[in-house]
C-alpha cells in the first residue's frame, strides 16, 4: 500500500469520525406527541408539514417549511394570504415519501388521523411528530401548536401570539349579544351527504368559546355525516354551508323537509368559505372565522 493510498484513506476515516462526532454531539430535545417521543434537533432548520394547520402554525413562529403536502396548487397561498417557497411533497392524504426523503429534512410534522399509519416510515426518513389536526377539537389544535413551538424552538413566539389571539377572541366575545339564543350549524354539502360539524369539532368548540352555540351536540365524533331528516331534527337557527354541491341542495330543496328547517325559513342560510372553515384550522383561520360568524349573526 502506497504512503498516497494511506493519505486518502486516513483523511476519509477522519472525515467519518469527524461527521458522527458532529452528529452525536447535536443538541436535541425530546417531544412528546401523539405516537410517542421523538428527539428532534434543537434548531430544525429543515421542516416538512404534512397539514395545513402546521404550515400556519410555523408560519406564526416565523418558520417556512421546506417541504408541504397540499392538493392544490393555491391552498398554500390561500392558507397564509402570501406566496412562499416551498416543494410540494405529495398531498395531504397521500405523502409523496420519495419527495420528502430527497429534501434532507431534520423534523417532519405529521397528521394524527391522516399520518399515524405511516409514521415509521416517515421516522426512519427523520425524526418525526404526529399530532392533532383533522377532525379534531379547537383546542387539540392549540395543543398542536404548542408542541410545535416546542419542537422548533420558538417557545416565547408561541407564547406572544397566543396572547393576541385570547385577546382577539374576548374583543370578540364582547361583540355577541348575550341574550341571542340562535344555535348554529357548520355544514359541509358534499354529492351524496352532509357533514355537520358539532359542537366539539374546531369551528364548533371556536364559535361555543366567543358565545355562539352548536346545533349539533352530543356526537360521538365531532364531525358526523347527517340525513336531511336529521338536519330537521336538530333544527339549526342558522346554517353557515362550508360548500354546497349543488345536486345535493336542489334536491334538498325541493323536499319539503328543507322548509321546515329554522334556518331556511327565516332565510339565514349563508355560504362560507370551506377552506376558510374547515380545512385550515389555525390560530389566523380561527379569528377570520369567528369575525366572519359575527358579522354574518348581527345581519338578522
Amino acid at each position: 500500500m502506497t504512503a498516497l493510498t494511506l493519505l486518502v484513506l486516513s483523511s476519509l476515516m477522519l472525515a467519518a469520525c469527524s461527521s458522527q462526532a458532529e452528529q452525536s454531539n447535536e443538541k436535541t430535545r425530546t417531544i412528546t406527541h401523539e405516537a410517542g417521543k421523538t428527539k428532534v434537533p434543537e434548531k430544525p432548520k429543515k421542516v416538512v408539514a404534512l397539514e395545513f394547520s402546521f404550515v400556519d402554525a410555523l408560519d406564526e413562529l416565523g418558520i417556512t417549511p421546506v417541504g408541504i403536502a397540499q392538493e392544490n396548487k393555491t391552498d398554500v397561498s390561500g392558507l397564509l394570504g402570501k406566496d412562499i417557497s416551498f416543494t410540494e411533497v405529495g398531498t395531504r392524504q397521500q405523502p409523496n415519501l420519495e419527495v420528502i426523503s430527497s429534501l434532507q429534512p431534520d423534523l417532519i410534522i405529521g397528521d394524527f388521523n391522516r399520518h399515524k399509519g405511516i409514521y415509521k416510515q416517515l421516522q426512519e426518513i427523520a425524526p418525526t411528530i404526529i399530532l392533532k389536526s383533522r377532525n379534531a377539537t379547537y383546542e387539540e389544535n392549540i395543543d398542536s401548536f404548542k408542541t410545535i413551538a416546542e419542537a422548533v424552538g420558538k417557545t416565547k413566539q408561541m407564547n406572544d401570539r397566543l396572547a393576541l389571539h385570547e385577546e382577539r377572541l374576548q374583543a370578540a366575545k364582547k361583540k355577541v349579544d348575550p341574550n341571542d339564543d340562535r344555535k348554529v350549524m357548520v355544514g359541509v354539502f358534499r354529492a351524496d351527504s352532509l357533514t355537520a360539524h358539532g359542537e366539539t369539532s374546531f369551528d364548533g368548540e371556536l364559535l361555543e368559546k366567543i358565545g355562539i352555540e352548536n346545533a349539533v351536540t352530543k356526537t360521538a365524533e365531532p364531525t358526523v355525516t347527517i340525513t336531511l331528516e336529521q338536519m330537521v331534527k336538530w333544527d339549526p337557527d342558522v346554517i353557515f354551508m362550508a360548500e354546497a354541491d349543488p345536486k345535493l341542495l336542489k334536491e334538498w330543496k325541493n323536499n319539503p323537509l328543507w322548509n321546515q328547517i329554522t334556518a331556511v325559513k327565516n332565510g339565514e342560510v349563508y355560504e362560507v368559505n370551506r377552506d376558510l372553515w374547515t380545512r385550515y384550522r389555525g390560530l389566523d383561520a380561527a379569528e377570520q372565522i369567528v369575525d366572519e360568524a359575527i358579522q354574518l349573526l348581527k345581519q338578522k
